[in-house]
């Protein structure tokens, strides 16, 4: 179940920004993660106070004013193909609605090892000897 945090500006509607969520929620649940894991932050920034370059890496046209950071925090151990994919169906959920032109989405990934999670009461996400989630959060 992934931690995600999407930063935005304050220019973004409520309803844009829970249709932003709803988008990122999507593919994370097509991607196998399960429908109950939703655990997202939206963080909202004046525009002084969410900086980008407009260009990079080298775009035809520049990000505009409707720029959306995605960031997800999973644990450790899928692919690089796995990644690509929910990459990109991020992108084409929030083309599609919010209507959030591609160029204006970045997406990063973090990783981080299963025993760092905790749930709920400080029970930890544990992965038995044969690989098996244990944990009953």
């Amino acid at each position: 179940m992934p931690l995600v945090t999407i930063t935005l500006t304050e220019s973004f509607s409520a309803t844009k920004q829970r249709a932003i969520a709803d988008g990122v929620h999507d593919a994370i649940v097509a991607a196998g993660f399960p429908a109950t894991g939703r655990f997202q932050k939206i963080l909202r920034l004046p525009a002084d106070r969410l900086i980008y370059d407009p260009r990079h890496p080298d775009l035809a046209e520049p990000r505009s004013e409707q720029f959306v950071l995605v960031e997800i925090l999973i644990s450790r151990g899928r692919s690089g193909e796995f990644k690509k994919e929910l990459v990109n169906s991020i992108v084409a959920n929030l083309a599609r609605n919010p209507r959030v032109e591609p160029r204006d989405v970045m997406v990063v990934i973090l990783e981080t090892e299963r025993e760092n999670w905790a749930f709920s009461a400080g029970v930890p996400y544990d992965v038995d000897s044969g690989g098996r989630e244990t944990s009953d959060a």
